[in-house]
């Protein structure tokens, strides 16, 4: 799995504990900065870097982190595509793939600790769209998701 990370300075702690506590596993992490924390790039630069790359495929997914996460959210949410979930708890995480089919989880460097932000995005990344959910869950979700993507459609054109 080939995922992109990204920060700007407040969520730059954070991404590092992440890129570091997944050294050496299956999941290959792609730092899209901040890189240096003396030479930050703001929320609204890293979310439109990365959201464009999880939208064409070059990622499968993105975790991006700022102050609250919703900078990065609000900013991610502007591209075609990109469904992005700003969480503060591990159930949220998860539910946000399970239930929205989010691509990109934002979280907050200054509200979400380091073991709660790894909890998190190891969440997010080993929980798949309509996951443990009942049938007629999973039926309501689909045709929940095939509108959703209809009203993008016709704000964005196809």
């Amino acid at each position: 799995m080939k995922i992109a990370i990204g920060s700007d300075k407040s969520g730059y702690v954070l991404k590092e504990f992440l890129l570091a506590s997944f050294m050496n596993t299956e999941i290959e992490f792609v730092d899209l900065g901040t890189t240096d924390i003396s030479a930050p790039s703001p929320y609204f630069e890293v979310a439109s870097r990365i959201a464009p790359l999880v939208k064409n495929g070059t990622y499968e997914k993105a975790i991006l982190i700022c102050g609250t996460g919703m900078g990065m959210s609000i900013v991610a949410n502007k591209h075609k595509g990109i469904y992005a979930a700003a969480v503060e708890s591990v159930y949220g995480a998860k539910m946000c793939r399970a239930i929205n089919n989010a691509n990109i989880l934002c979280m907050g460097g200054w509200v979400i600790g380091p073991e709660m932000g790894l909890a998190m995005a190891k969440a997010f990344l080993n929980t798949e769209f309509l996951q443990d959910l009942e049938d007629w869950r999973k039926s309501f979700l689909t045709n929940a998701e095939r509108r959703v993507k209809e009203i993008e459609d016709k704000i964005y054109g196809k």
